[in-house]
């Protein structure tokens, strides 16, 4: 494939914002399709985003900007989509240009509810893009902290190395270090399960559990995290690689993660509607949870982490009662 800068950037949230940042530190021209027409006209004008990191300051010249996905998707060849797995599919369904030629990366940290397949599986089945042409971009990174220019580490995974490397490199900066892998099943699941243990670790500390017992759930979770990935997808990883371990310490831990956020009101007696109306970003473990769940009723992996956010979060089940069921369950 060329390694032309002709890349697009589909979504007009906090991570796909930090991607368009990344991008134009080392391109000339960055492709950008936003649903808002006010996001896009606020942006030409005032050259930030007017919801998502409005403290990063974009050169206007370097970005082509579009609410219409078709011209997006048109004018590039590699295109990141960052946009929440919930709406995948009706952004998806606006399309009447072809993927068919297209390399794409997936930067979103969920599973398709209407397939119930991660992101490259869902462009593999239903848009028959090939699995060399797909690759996935995971953490462990917050976008608030990419704004802050905090030194950030990325794992790019693709079976086509040349794809890994070449988006990595135009991913890279003085502080953004970026590793490649071969891994896209894996590591795009773990991007999935790891905003799940998130919201554990947040409805954990909700309910008053300190710092020893955020631990003893955290190293349960990596666990947990191997076990599913193994039954999904077999081969040779090491889960304490940072796409796998860091990116779960991360997400469970850090003051910028939704997941947790989420979680936290959910321990603190919030109902899911009032605690999703409250927060102004999606947490997408809330949707990834169903699906994870739903998996492994054939799978069958031992997930009892899984299973008690499940529990609460669509079963209605009292989290402090679940807690202390969880709680006699590890190790």
């Amino acid at each position: 494939m060329s390694t032309t800068s002709n890349i697009a950037v589909i979504g007009g949230g906090s991570w796909a914002t930090a991607i368009v940042k990344m991008l134009t530190e080392n391109l000339e021209k960055v492709h950008w399709y936003m649903r808002s027409v006010y996001a896009v006209e606020h942006l030409k004008r005032h050259e930030h985003n007017p919801n998502y990191l409005s403290d990063v300051e974009f050169n206007i010249n370097q970005l082509q900007l579009s609410n219409d996905i078709n011209e997006i998707v048109d004018s590039a060849d590699v295109l990141i989509f960052a946009i929440p797995s919930a709406f995948l599919k009706s952004e998806l369904d606006k399309l009447t240009v072809p993927l068919e030629g297209k390399t794409i990366f997936s930067a979103i940290k969920g599973i398709v509810p209407e397939s119930s397949l991660i992101v490259g599986e869902h462009f593999n089945k239903f848009y028959n893009i090939g699995f060399e042409n797909i690759g996935v971009i995971t953490g462990p990174c917050h976008a608030e902290e990419v704004a802050l220019e905090r030194l950030s580490y990325l794992t790019i995974a693709c079976s086509d190395e040349d794809k890994a490397k070449m988006l990595a490199g135009f991913l890279s900066s003085d502080y953004i270090k970026c590793k490649t892998s071969d891994d896209i099943v894996g590591t795009e699941y773990a991007a999935v399960l790891k905003n799940i243990y998130a919201i554990a670790a947040g409805i954990a500390h909700g309910l008053g559990y300190g710092d020893n017992f955020q631990s003893v759930l955290m190293s349960n979770a990596i666990r947990e995290m191997k076990k599913f990935i193994k039954k999904v997808h077999k081969m040779k990883r090491n889960i304490n690689d940072s796409a796998y371990l860091g990116d779960l310490l991360v997400t469970g831990y850090s003051v910028f993660s939704r997941n947790r956020m989420f979680g936290n009101m959910i321990g603190k007696g919030y109902t899911v509607k009032s605690a999703q109306m409250e927060m102004s970003m999606i947490a997408e473990g809330y949707y990834a949870t169903a699906s994870a769940y739903k998996i492994n009723e054939e799978r069958k992996a031992k997930t009892p982490i899984i299973n008690a956010v499940y529990a609460i979060l669509y079963e209605g089940k009292n989290p402090k009662k679940t807690f202390k069921k969880l709680a006699d369950k590890l190790d």
